[in-house]
């Protein structure tokens, strides 16, 4: 039996009903007095949402620190990156924001023993992972503690021990970018310093480097690491394709590459798995440098307009008020879409406001607005990771499929972050509360159905009572995004924000960790 939760009952008097087809325009003056006499209730939401991350943290701590994962439900433990403590290097940046002092206090006393030379599970080490969830997870901790959170650093080289640790797990990897083309390979083995060369990368895993090895470099003053990473960006940007594929529109990438040649070997991409980060950093490596990184800027408009213009961003015939990001084979689009994908609402609002466009910020509400109706649609108020609108004849029209317009294809949901992420960017952009609200309907749902033993478990399926079953298992990016997300949209007063014009102080990494802008805008 699930042990009840205070988050269950705490203010759901003071949660609207909210009409998620219609997006009002807020007006600024009557915002303003409402979100004053509202200020108490987003204070009592984001401390509720701190209980819960240390309820998470102190069932991690106790009963499976330093693995990288806790299973919550029998109180075991996991290690599915490297044993190097996963659920702590992530939780760290969230931990300081929210000033929880004896979480970042463990956690910067462990970071230091890490021994990044060996893989401690035996398994491969994915350059990808490791560098969003660790090295990101420790660079971000060293900007936050050098700049408005010094008073949590537990000794005056704390940084310093941060840095080197970073230095060495980065320096562990650079053997991944020794290819014909100096595009990376994705899974190292570290007991022979060897890969697999014939294996495919895919845009995110070696597009989604350039902001962590580029920061390292900045701190290290030392161009080797962004080098690496800025040399493979730009193949990728500059796609080449095999003789037999289709390319796709402008600025859409395919899902594989052939790290010999440089050349993608398929066609087949979405703004999803696979695909995501890399067009999420390709503007928010603008946003870190907008002069040494314009031509990033460039080819992230081109995707994005690409997207709105050829039917990647659809209106399902059977709910035109809903936008969904499609995938697509070549020029083909295929009406499927996915949590992941939902990432996009929030990444191009993130554009609007930087580039002063407010178009792209009203595309990204568009997406952000549908991507929550997936969660009004299930019973359990979660969304789902995937589903689709097609109308083909296949297609068993169901009465879920009648009601909302769409199908759920795949069920679960495995705590992911995107949904809120993109609510807190669009809620920083509009400053129109009903985005805080939504947010904290989710997380309460999450809350409820997820909440098991010691900490979170994802579930099998969000539209059935209690989610189906408990796969047993915590992400250690809950810690790093969905509990800081859903924070962050009601912790007013946080010292770290997206900023809701075009000067932006901070960037979030693709695993939610704050960097420090390199310019001042």
């Amino acid at each position: 039996m699930r042990p009840r939760n205070i988050l269950n009952a705490i203010l759901i008097a003071c949660i609207p009903s909210v009409d998620s087809h219609h997006r009002s325009q807020p007006n600024l003056h009557q915002h303003t007095l409402h979100r004053d006499n509202n200020i108490a209730i987003s204070d009592y939401r984001a401390q509720a949402i701190k209980e819960a991350f240390e309820f998470a943290w102190n069932g991690y701590e106790t009963h499976a620190f330093p693995n990288d994962e806790l299973r919550p439900t029998n109180n075991k433990s996991a290690n599915t990156r490297n044993g190097w403590g996963a659920t702590a290097v992530d939780a760290l940046s969230t931990a300081i924001l929210m000033e929880s002092e004896h979480v970042v206090a463990s956690i910067l006393d462990f970071i230091p023993t890490i021994d990044f030379t060996i893989s401690k599970s035996g398994e491969e080490v994915s350059l990808f992972e490791t560098t969003i969830r660790y090295l990101g997870g420790m660079l971000s901790a060293c900007d936050l503690l050098n700049g408005p959170y010094q008073h949590l650093a537990t000794s005056e080289n704390i940084t310093i021990a941060l840095v080197q640790q970073a230095f060495r797990l980065a320096n562990r990897m650079k053997f991944a970018f020794d290819t014909p083309t100096g595009i990376p390979a994705n899974l190292l083995d570290f007991d022979t310093n060897g890969f697999n060369m014939s294996d495919p990368v895919g845009p995110a895993t070696a597009g989604t480097l350039v902001l962590e090895w580029t920061r390292l470099s900045d701190m290290l003053s030392d161009l080797s690491f962004a080098n690496l990473t800025q040399h493979a960006e730009e193949q990728i940007m500059h796609a080449r394709y095999s003789v037999d594929v289709e390319e796709p529109y402008p600025g859409l990438l395919g899902s594989k590459i052939d790290i010999r040649t440089g050349n993608f070997i398929n066609a087949q991409g979405n703004w999803g798995s696979g695909s995501d980060s890399y067009y999420e950093y390709l503007i928010k490596m603008y946003v870190y440098d907008s002069t040494s990184f314009s031509t990033y800027k460039d080819k992230w408009v081109q995707a994005v307009k690409s997207s709105a213009n050829n039917g990647v961003g659809l209106h399902p015939s059977s709910r035109r008020d809903l936008t969904f990001l499609s995938s697509w084979v070549g020029e083909y689009i295929s009406p499927v879409s996915s949590h992941l994908a939902c990432f996009a609402g929030g990444n191009w609002i993130l554009g609007g406001l930087v580039l002063q466009d407010q178009t792209f910020i009203e595309l990204g509400l568009d997406l952000v607005d549908s991507c929550f109706e997936t969660y009004n649609a299930t019973v359990t108020g979660i969304g789902p990771e995937g589903w689709t609108w097609t109308e083909d004849d296949f297609l068993d029209e169901t009465n879920f499929y009648k009601r909302y317009g769409f199908d759920i294809t795949r069920p679960a949901y495995n705590l992911r972050p995107e949904v809120l992420e993109s609510l807190y960017y669009a809620y920083r952009a509009t400053g129109d509360s009903k985005y805080q609200e939504w947010s904290w309907r989710a997380f309460q749902a999450i809350n409820a159905t997820c909440r098991i033993g010691s900490g979170y478990s994802a579930i099998t399926n969000v539209n059935v009572a209690d989610g189906g079953a408990f796969t047993n298992f915590q992400e250690s990016f809950m810690f790093a995004e969905t509990f800081k997300y859903a924070w962050l949209a009601q912790a007013e007063d946080s010292k770290v924000h997206v900023g809701q014009g075009e000067k932006q102080e901070w960037v979030f990494s693709t695993e939610g960790h704050p960097f420090k802008v390199r310019t001042s805008q």
